[in-house]
């Protein structure tokens, strides 16, 4: 698996941005640090994320950013040239995975079938996204569909949120969930980043409490998944 799924895979959960103004990217990026998830997948839906992605990728080096909604080779183009680290797209299109697998960039197109599945499995992908996972039929779906592929791991989005997102992430063929419940549009239009913030480490905290011995902290998923910075999370909400 790709280096950069690799990492999201340790972090979980990859928050989707949605910037109107490129001004908020940076304290929005701030917010997600420090609440716990160093990563950020910023949609191609408005003109100020080819700029959020540059200005999130300069101010926070340690941060995985990547461009989402991504629907053609040349938007795949402007997000290399901002920085991004990954493209995500909320379909197939082939032409824009091969464009990525030419650039040497980790791609997860969107899916809901096993068509879809098995159009990523002949070019080799082994990473996918499941959209739009609640309306495409859930967990049970993704199941369902991951059984006779069996190397292939998933990264549900749309209708994930803190409610049923421990039920995605105790399937081991979830990869990390897709959600922008902490980024909502109405908070960030209202500079709220410290609401941003909370609303992150609450999730932070979701996927720990379900992995981690708080006591010992000595389980494998805290020596081996957990990144420095949900550590961090996990010690102030425990101290």
């Amino acid at each position: 698996m790709n280096k950069v799924l690799e990492k999201i895979s340790k972090i979980g959960i990859l928050p989707v941005v949605v910037l109107e103004d490129a001004k908020d990217a940076k304290p929005l990026a701030q917010a997600l640090c420090a609440g716990g998830l160093p990563c950020a997948e910023v949609t191609f839906r408005t003109a100020a994320a080819k700029e959020s992605i540059a200005i999130m990728r300069k101010e926070f080096p340690e941060m995985l950013v990547g461009a989402g909604t991504v629907l053609t080779v040349e938007q795949v183009d402007e997000a290399l040239e901002a920085g991004a680290q990954f493209i995500i797209s909320p379909g197939f299109d082939e032409d824009v995975v091969k464009h990525c697998i030419e650039k040497n960039v980790p791609v997860t197109p969107g899916t809901c079938t096993p068509s879809d599945v098995q159009k990523c499995y002949r070019l080799g992908l082994d990473v996918v996204k499941f959209f739009p996972a609640e309306a495409a039929g859930g967990l049970k779906m993704i199941k369902s569909i991951a059984a006779p592929y069996t190397q292939m791991k998933f990264i549900p989005t749309g209708g994930v949120n803190a409610n049923n997102m421990k039920d995605y992430l105790e399937y081991d063929r979830i990869l990390a969930i897709g959600g922008s419940w902490m980024v909502k549009g109405d908070i960030i239009k209202s500079g709220d980043f410290d609401k941003v913030e909370a609303l992150t480490k609450e999730a932070v905290k979701k996927i720990l409490r379900r992995f981690v011995d708080y006591e010992t902290k000595s389980s494998h998923f805290w020596r081996d998944h957990v990144t420095s910075s949900t550590r961090r999370i996990l010690s102030l909400c425990t101290s």
